[in-house]
């Protein structure tokens, strides 16, 4: 038994306050800088409150994007990202689960060599195979497309073998309460694995939209127009201007806006995701 003193109490919570503060602070600074004109920054100073600029600083951002920088408004270029993610995270979890699901209820040839193949491409980047991978993009014909961006980015080795790992601690109770009820292998999966499925699921799909909404190389290689530029290839554009000073309130703008999908996502499924990762008993 731990015993609580008063200053071992003050202690721990100054440490979750400096914790959020160190946080929270750069948000704070981005957010400030989005509200002020670009003159607040030529004198060298930076802002710590929010300026009178905050709705023509994002208004100009949304919907005719940062001066001198061109390119498609930011809008479009959260649409762009926010499709990307969806379909990653959605692609998938749909994949992985009727991989793990054949893998573990099915008995075929080389069963467990094809589940190590597709486990051993965890040691295979996307940057070590970026170079073919575009090749066969490009004679597809999906260069600027939504199908270009996800499609060589669906499948997940490690969706697949979390997923293989829950399948194997299901009962074998519940596969044989299921064959004698006459059920078939699609809908023991629909009835029975999905529904048990559902937390490992939400947890997932949290990480993976993330991992789809940051991405930034393969996004970099496949478009070259700029309807389908996504956000945060947008925001390094932005940056890098050549022969001028970037508008640091509405590249501020626009950071803020980039930050928004993933915390709404964070947010509403929170509970679940944290569920996720530590409930044993799903």
């Amino acid at each position: 038994m731990i015993e609580r003193t008063r200053w071992l109490d003050w202690l721990a919570h100054a440490t979750v306050l400096i914790g959020i503060a160190v946080v929270t602070f750069p948000l704070w600074l981005t957010f400030v800088a989005s509200t002020h004109a670009p003159e607040s920054f030529f004198r060298g100073l930076m802002p710590f409150w929010p300026g009178g600029r905050f709705l023509e600083n994002y208004e100009q951002v949304l919907f005719e994007g940062v001066q001198g920088v061109g390119g498609a408004p930011v809008g479009t270029m959260l649409a762009n990202s926010f499709v990307m993610a969806i379909a990653i995270a959605v692609g998938k979890i749909v994949i992985s689960l009727l991989s793990a699901f054949a893998i573990v209820y099915f008995r075929f040839p080389f069963r467990m060599l094809c589940f190590w193949t597709i486990f051993v491409t965890l040691m295979l980047p996307v940057e070590v195979r970026i170079l073919p991978t575009y090749e066969v993009a490009a004679n597809l014909q999906l260069l600027n497309t939504y199908t270009g961006l996800v499609l060589p980015l669906i499948a997940s080795a490690t969706a697949t073998f979390l997923f293989r790992q829950f399948f194997l601690t299901v009962p074998d109770e519940l596969t044989e309460a299921a064959r004698i009820d006459g059920a078939g292998p699609m809908k023991f999966f629909w009835d029975i694995l999905l529904p048990l499925s559902k937390v490992n699921i939400a947890a997932l799909f949290v990480i993976l939209f993330i991992y789809g909404w940051n991405q930034y190389l393969w996004p970099l290689l496949i478009t070259t127009g700029d309807q389908m530029t996504t956000i945060v290839m947008g925001i390094k554009r932005m940056v890098n201007v050549a022969d001028s000073t970037p508008v640091w309130p509405e590249v501020m703008a626009v950071a803020t806006l980039a930050l928004l999908p993933p915390v709404v996502v964070v947010i509403l499924m929170q509970r679940w995701f944290i569920k996720g990762l530590i409930d044993t008993e799903k």
